[in-house]
This record gives C-alpha cells, structure tokens and sequence, in this order.
C-alpha cells in the first residue's frame, strides 16, 4: 500500500508538469498556421494588412471609416470569428469579402496579427 502512495505521490508533479505544458502546446498549435506560409507570403500579407485594410480601419489600425482592430477591442473575438469576417465581409457595411483573394490560412494569419497588436503603431 505504501508503495502505491508513493507512486501516486510522484505521479501527482508529473502530472501538474503536464497541465502546465498543456497551455502551452495549444498556443503553438493555434500559431502553427503561420509556419505554412512563406515568409515573402506572410510579408504580402503584412502589407495587404497595413494598406488595404488601413485605408478602412487607420494606418495605425486604431479606427476610421472602419472600426479600430486593437487588441482590446478584438479581445473578446475570436481568431476564428475574425477570420470569417475577413474571408466574407460584413454584408450592408463597406467591409469587402476577402475570400476571392485570401485563403482560409492566409486570413487566419492576419486575424492573428490583429489580435497580437503587431500593427497598431
């Protein structure tokens, strides 16, 4: 019996070291769309972000026609949300559907991005 209690009592660390690795794996996995894109590719979408997108939601992605895309204001949207806005546009708004130019992983990328803060300057 005692044997069992010490092999729980050692299990119950390992087991805490897990838990903590959890969160963690889970954000590489949300990420790991960005390492399917090319870096040339990820840097077209960087610009698309800041040029077509800025010229609706600011240069500095704090608000203008369109509303700011600061993470603030997007943290209660999620990436998966964000992208479908992206790929399909907000209907009876001036926000255009992206899907015949972007794909799902490229509009994920930038979703992302937004949420990150990367383009608010």
């Amino acid at each position: 019996m005692k044997m069992r209690t010490g092999v729980l009592k050692r299990s119950k660390p390992a087991l805490r070291r897990m838990a903590l690795l959890v969160p963690v794996v889970l954000t590489a996995a949300a990420f790991s769309v960005q390492t399917d894109l090319t870096a040339e590719r990820q840097g077209e979408l960087l610009y698309i972000l800041e040029q077509d997108c800025g010229s609706c939601h600011g240069l500095t992605m704090k608000g203008g026609l369109g509303p700011a895309l600061v993470p603030e204001r997007l943290q209660d949207v999620s990436a998966a949300d964000l992208t479908a806005v992206i790929l399909d546009g907000v209907p009876g708004t001036p926000m255009p559907p992206w899907r015949p130019l972007l794909s799902e992983q490229e509009a994920l990328f930038m979703a992302q991005v937004l949420k990150s803060g990367d383009m608010v300057k």
